[in-house]
Formats: structure tokens, sequence, C-alpha cells
């Protein structure tokens, strides 16, 4: 089913692996980005089937409208730019708004001057299906249809409850958007939960990677005797998000459907585990051990997620959290040498 794919925000972490997959289906892809600079760096990687509109604000009016006119062969958008880090000090500015913005401006963009485009997919997150004091429930099931229903003056008060508000406030406008305006296109959300695994190209690898992947970096920096992170949550391999955001779109059954994309709970023991097991002899004794096996402990006293319906729809397997959590560590030790 090969043809032209628009994906927004091409250099992200999830965005370069969809990249990465479709032109090795034999897509072609027109991505946008920020910079001169990140698009040569990305096409470099990808090869002349891939091609870049700058587009530098995407909560800028019209942000999209011209990268989108230039391309009338694109009949897929796969819109994956939000912000998403924990660093913002105005959260309205630096999250809420941007997130929103970008989203109507996508769709506004396809559907006045794309009108051949059939399927939108937009990467949104489990931050907009969780309500925050359900997480923390273990009686209660999240499922595709649960929503975050955060109030936009609650999602204001921290970085953490901005990105989560962002992301509930953005997908909540592109349903509405579909509703109202009733596009050419149809529209489909993905909604994973944190996304680990390794970078797309070797070249990705930095002091400090994306938010997500951060978490597994941040124990490889820990010496052995400090107390891991208190952090837990769901997991998922940005291989299968990447290869999720294609399906929803070749597969119509996925049409206005939201896939919850996570394959398990996890701690931050868990992790440790796994790295002290798997890597015992390049990292045995200078990363932290913590309290082996107390992970499953951590994760009972967590909500539990059930989304049977997204992984029957999409029918793949996904990776497991000893495989994302080893090819994720496997790469950085490579690219570095060693910790």
């Amino acid at each position: 089913m090969a043809g032209s794919v628009f994906v927004s925000g091409a250099t992200g972490f999830i965005a370069q692996h969809i990249v990465k997959q479709l032109i090795e289906e034999g897509y072609t892809v027109v991505g946008s980005v920020r910079s001169t600079e990140k698009g040569e760096a990305l096409k470099k990687n990808v090869g002349d089937k891939f091609s870049y509109e700058i587009v530098k604000d995407i909560q800028e009016e019209g942000a999209f409208n011209e990268a989108l006119k230039k391309h009338p062969e694109v009949t897929v958008v796969l819109h994956t730019a939000s912000p998403f880090h924990f660093k913002a000090t105005d959260p309205e500015k630096e999250l809420l708004l941007p997130a929103v913005h970008g989203t109507k401006n996508a769709l506004k963009a396809v559907a006045e001057f794309a009108p051949q485009v059939k399927t939108v997919v937009i990467t949104s997150s489990y931050a907009a299906i969780a309500p925050a004091d359900k997480e923390i429930d273990p009686t209660f099931t999240i499922t595709e249809e649960t929503w975050n229903n955060i109030s936009w003056e609650d999602a204001k008060a921290n970085a953490f409850s901005g990105y989560r508000g962002s992301k509930a406030f953005a997908e909540k406008a592109a349903w509405e958007f579909v509703k109202t305006e009733k596009p050419n296109f149809v529209l489909s959300i993905v909604n994973p939960v944190f996304v680990f695994g390794p970078q797309a190209f070797d070249s990705e690898i930095k002091a400090e990677l994306n938010t997500s992947a951060e978490f597994i970096n941040n124990i490889l920096k820990q010496k052995p005797d400090e107390e891991l992170a208190a952090f837990k949550g769901a997991f998922i391999d940005v291989r299968d998000v990447s290869k999720a955001h294609i399906l929803a779109f070749e597969k119509p059954e996925l049409a206005e459907q939201r896939l919850l994309l996570a394959n398990g709970r996890f701690a931050a023991q868990d992790v440790a585990d796994i790295l002290n097991t798997k890597f015992k002899d390049v990292l045995g004794g200078k990363i932290p051990v913590g309290t082996p096996g107390s992970g499953p402990e951590v994760t009972s006293k967590l909500a539990k997620i059930d989304n049977s319906k997204t992984k029957k729809s999409l029918g793949f397997e996904f990776a497991s959290l000893e495989k994302t959590v080893a090819d994720t560590v496997q790469q950085i030790l490579d690219v570095n040498g060693g910790i």
C-alpha cells in the first residue's frame, strides 16, 4: 500500500522510528522539522525517499498550510509533533497551548489544503486516558474508553500536570474538530504509555536522551550505593508504537479508534533487575541493585490496564520489558563503549 505520508515532528524519538519503518515498507515520507539542520540530519539517516518542510512553531496560525499545499501527493498525515518534557516553568505557555493549537493547526491545514488525505493519525498518550487519581487505585481498570478529565486550571499547576493536560486537551480538540467540521479524512489516535526502546539511529545517542528513554539511561548514571528512583508506570516498545501508527492507517477497521499501547507495568526495580542480570559482566557493581524482585509489589498498587481491544485489533505481539530495556541499554553501551 505504498504512497506518500506526511509526518509532523519528524525528528522526535517515536517519529524517527515511524519515518524509518515507512521508508523500509516502500513509502515516501515528507516530514515537518524545525530547522534545516534537523531535516538534513534525518535525511542522511533515511535517504532520498525522505524530504522535509520547515515548520518552526506548530502553534502559529497556519503553521502547516504551506507544507501541505506543496505536497498534493500526500494521502496520509501522521501528527506526532507535540511537546513532551517535564521541565516546563510555564505549563500553559510551553505545553498546553502548543499541543492544542498545534493539533488544531494540523487538522485545519489537512481539511483546507490537503483534501486528498484520507486518514490522519495523531500521537496522543496514556496521559490523555488515565485520570491521575485512578492511576494509583488498584481496583480501577483503565481501557480505551477511559479519559483523563483534568481541568485546564489544574493542568497549569506544574510541568507534570501540564504534560498530562496537554495530551488530554489536544486529543479532545481533535475529536471535536472531526465531529464539527466533518472533514474528508478519518481520524485515529495512538495512546502509548512510557515508550522505551533503542533510538532509531545510533547518532541519536546523546548524554541525555528523550524523556522516557532517559529514565533507563539515568539508572546507568547512578552509583551502586544510590537509591533507585521511585519510578513506576506502564511500558511499551517504541518499535511497537511505530508499527501501530502505520497499521492505524493501513487497516480500515482501526479508523476512528483510540489505540492504547501498553504491555504491562514496571517499576524502577524491574529495570534494575534486568540490567544487573542481563548485563552482569558489564554493569555488575557499577549501578544500584535495590531490592531484587520487589518490583511486582510496587506495581500491584497501580490501576489495572485492559487494552485487549487494541491488541486484538493490531494483531501482533508487543515486545517484553526485558527486550525493550536490553535493546535500549545495548545501544547505549555500544555507542559509548561502556559506561
